[in-house]
């Protein structure tokens, strides 16, 4: 049989897998994201990981595809990753170096659009070979998969659609520098700054009024009838519909994955999205199909495993 690693590079564990050319998991396990000086620990360490369960698994090398990596930052065809700020990185040839040390094939990339393409090969996308990934979570992140392929971009930021320009009255700046981002809006840190400008706008009672302000805090307030909640929920799905508009007008993907904390409140979040979406997108991509994503944490080791493997 044969097999896969995948490997996902997070600021404070690395998630590894083994799988085979199916896609089923046959082991999975962390070790700790080593910062400190530079991060210059963390290729090394991943090593050690993968050489240490070849030889406990007694596998060979020719039974080994070989290993795919997701890195939090942009990263081009070539695996060379420009700057990963969360885990101390500059430019770096990531596959390269990676490569050099564990003796095997590696293929790198945005650990976004990694679990993107593991969720289209076996999550809420499977069975479609063009797919959105977004995931709503601290920012909005997105990642593109065109004929089964991810979609990285000249310079490894294909699929930043957490920063495509929404609003014009914005006058807050997003983390990126701008005004008026998606992710400034449908993201959980996006929904509580609509949350307290909504209540900084009205009398009304709400129970988001005690306590402190969250993403599941306001989604449960308005499943539960609380009137403002319910206004900031259908505010957050306006700017959520029009950002994937204009997503899908650009791509027209067969189906669009919701992923990411946001996504926790379930299938509620497709009615809160469609009515800005049918208004603004391109008609002919209004078929758009939404699915919410499956694999959750795993989604970036199978997408870093299908990588290496191919079609």
């Amino acid at each position: 049989m044969k097999y896969a690693f995948g490997v996902d590079i997070g600021g404070t564990t690395v998630k590894m897998g083994l799988l085979d050319y199916e896609g089923n998991i046959q082991e999975s396990w962390e070790i700790p994201t080593r910062t400190e000086d530079n991060g210059e620990n963390i290729l090394p360490d991943i090593a050690a990981s993968i050489k240490a369960k070849i030889e406990e698994k007694g596998l060979t090398k020719e039974s080994i595809a070989g290993v795919g990596v997701g890195a939090p930052g942009a990263v081009d065809s070539n695996g060379i990753i420009f700057q990963a700020v969360n885990i101390g990185w500059g430019r770096k040839n990531l596959q390269e170096e990676l490569e050099n040390l564990v003796g095997l094939p590696v293929k790198a990339g945005n650990d976004a659009n990694v679990a993107a393409l593991g969720e289209a090969w076996k999550g809420g996308g499977r069975g479609h070979g063009d797919m959105l990934m977004v995931t709503l979570g601290t920012g909005v992140g997105g990642g593109i998969i065109i004929g089964g392929k991810i979609v990285n971009g000249v310079a490894g930021s294909g699929g930043e659609i957490g920063h495509i320009h929404l609003e014009d009255n914005e006058t807050k700046r997003c983390g990126c520098g701008n005004k008026g981002c998606f992710e400034q809006y449908a993201s959980a840190t996006g929904i509580v700054l609509l949350a307290s400008r909504i209540l900084g706008e009205t009398d009304k009672d709400s129970v988001l009024r005690r306590g402190q302000l969250s993403s599941k805090g306001i989604f449960d307030a308005a499943k539960a009838g609380d009137e403002v909640a319910i206004e900031i929920t259908k505010k957050f799905g306006y700017y959520l519909g029009k950002g994937l508009a204009t997503c899908a007008t650009i791509l027209n993907p067969e189906v669009i994955v919701i992923g990411g904390g946001v996504s926790k409140c379930g299938t509620v979040i497709f009615d809160l999205l469609k009515p800005s979406f049918d208004e603004f997108v391109f008609k002919g991509c209004r078929d758009t199909e939404f699915a919410l994503a499956q694999l959750g944490n795993d989604a970036g080791i199978c997408g870093a495993a299908k990588m290496v493997i191919g079609d």
